[in-house]
């Protein structure tokens, strides 16, 4: 009686270093095993390639100046030394009460006095320097005031600027919305591939620019002074603008459970 011959079989093996051999024991045809011998895995090429989606994004955005400072001068010249500050001290306490009935308060005031003679004459002037951060209070003081005193009061135009923390927050403002205008844009192709967006691999800022806002040129050929309180808002205005550039995880599209 022939014995049936057994189909031929393949079996795919790894040597293993010498030093290894007791380590590693791989099962092959039969059940047996084999000292030095291992299953080949995955290659590290394979089991490290990833695939990603590269995109990039970009935002500018732009704030408006949250402070204004503007200076009232009040001047006088008299013979007399206590006639000039009688003067100029009733004219100054006139304006630092008004200041305080409309709710400024006192740490955004500042009240210098300059007192000196002039040949024959004493001259004393004092200067009210008021920082706002309401653009409405400001205009409403500012013409209450020219109304109520006399021209020997000048008050200066407004001068718009910026805190140095609302400059940063703009700048990161810049970071964020372009971070997210990238990751949008990311989803969308994963979306339209059929694919899902898994995690960022890479975020990177390539460009950062801050510019000062500009009126036209019809109205840069002015005089600052001649402008109008939104005309000098504008030009004090801060734009700031960033693009970054981010790798994106892509992951195949995960399928639902059905629920029994």
């Amino acid at each position: 009686m022939s014995l049936q011959q057994a189909p031929p079989s393949r079996v795919f093996v790894e040597l293993v270093p010498w030093a290894d051999r007791g380590r590693e024991n791989t099962l092959v045809s039969g059940g047996d095993t084999l000292p030095g011998l291992r299953r080949p895995g995955p290659s590290a090429q394979a089991q490290s390639a990833t695939r990603e989606v590269h995109v990039s994004g970009a935002a500018e955005v732009s704030a408006s100046p949250d402070r204004a400072q503007v200076t009232v001068r009040v001047s006088s010249t008299k013979g007399a030394a206590a006639e000039v500050k009688k003067s100029v001290c009733r004219r100054l306490d006139y304006i630092t009460q008004s200041l305080q009935q409309q709710g400024l308060q006192a740490e955004n005031v500042t009240v210098t006095k300059d007192f000196r003679r002039e040949e024959n004459a004493y001259h004393m002037e004092a200067e009210v320097c008021i920082t706002f951060t309401e653009f409405g209070k400001m205009q409403n003081i500012c013409n209450f005031l020219v109304e109520k005193l006399d021209s020997s009061v000048v008050i200066s135009q407004p001068q718009f600027y910026h805190t140095p923390g609302s400059i940063e927050n703009l700048r990161r403002q810049a970071c964020l919305v372009a971070v997210e205008n990238a990751w949008r844009k990311a989803q969308e192709v994963c979306n339209l591939v059929g694919q899902t967006l898994g995690k960022p691999l890479l975020i990177k800022e390539e460009e950062t620019k801050e510019w000062e806002g500009q009126i036209d040129d019809h109205q840069s050929s002015r005089l600052s002074s001649s402008l109008t309180i939104q005309q000098k808002i504008k030009s004090a205005t801060i734009h700031a603008s960033s693009k970054v550039f981010i790798n994106f995880e892509v992951k195949g599209k995960e399928k639902k459970k059905k629920h029994l």
